[in-house]
């Protein structure tokens, strides 16, 4: 639609301009016969009359050129809408692929969400079988070295010592709650906790979790008699 509109401005200018120059003409020839007719007479008039032919000729000259170089764009506009209608044509293109992608990735969607349902139902039914399953009481682990008193507290670190006496004097914590005594990371407590533990130093009770841990009475008296003796 721009390169038609474009081509009929243009062509309406090319009208103009050899309309003007047809008037111009018959000005001048009949400006030449008076001319010849009465030369010494109207001699000024000649000369003011050829001054103007020149303007206009210069004017028509100036038309022309833009005249070619909006001929010149209206083609340069041509090839452009061409480009973008190949680009147009691309981007449908790989638009209707996209829309094919999207087709086969909801279907794999669908069938992975099936699949997680699935994994859902046999986990459930996984739990509660567990559930019924009787619980095993948990054997208390024996101090590998029996404890004697004041000898018992010589191979703990001053952390181990903080976290006895933080069970003594507060009572059962879990190992979360010690964390929060100690300001040590969650698997360095852990580790903590375990070793105590295994050394014969705490009790732990299994039935929920996260463990609770207690001191055990024999150490409860022994820490009493060291601090009696400081």
């Amino acid at each position: 639609m721009y390169p038609d509109a474009f081509l009929i401005v243009t062509i309406l200018l090319l009208l103009a301009t050899m309309i003007f120059a047809l008037l111009y003409y018959r000005r001048i020839k009949r400006a030449h016969e008076m001319y010849e007719e009465a030369r010494g007479a109207v001699g000024d008039v000649v000369i003011s009359f050829s001054r103007q032919l020149e303007r206009q000729e210069n004017r028509l000259g100036t038309v022309a050129h833009k005249i070619e170089v909006l001929s010149s764009r209206g083609g340069d506009a041509g090839e452009k809408l061409k480009i973008h209608g190949r680009q147009l044509s691309d981007l449908t293109a790989k638009v209707e692929t996209f829309s094919g992608i999207e087709k086969r990735v909801s279907a794999q969607m669908e069938e992975m969400s099936k699949k997680v349902d699935d994994l859902i139902v046999k986990q459930e039914s996984l739990v509660k079988k567990i559930a019924q399953v009787p619980a095993v009481p948990e054997t208390k682990i024996k101090a590998a070295i029996p404890i004697k008193r004041e000898r018992a507290l010589a191979p703990l670190t001053e952390t181990e010592l903080s976290v006895l006496e933080i069970l003594a004097s507060e009572g059962k914590k879990t190992a979360p709650e010690i964390r929060e005594k100690i300001k040590l990371t969650r698997e360095h407590t852990a580790r903590l906790m375990k070793k105590l533990y295994e050394k014969g130093y705490l009790e732990r009770e299994t039935g929920k979790m996260p463990y609770a841990y207690s001191i055990k009475e024999e150490m409860r008296k022994i820490l009493r008699k060291t601090e009696a003796k400081t």
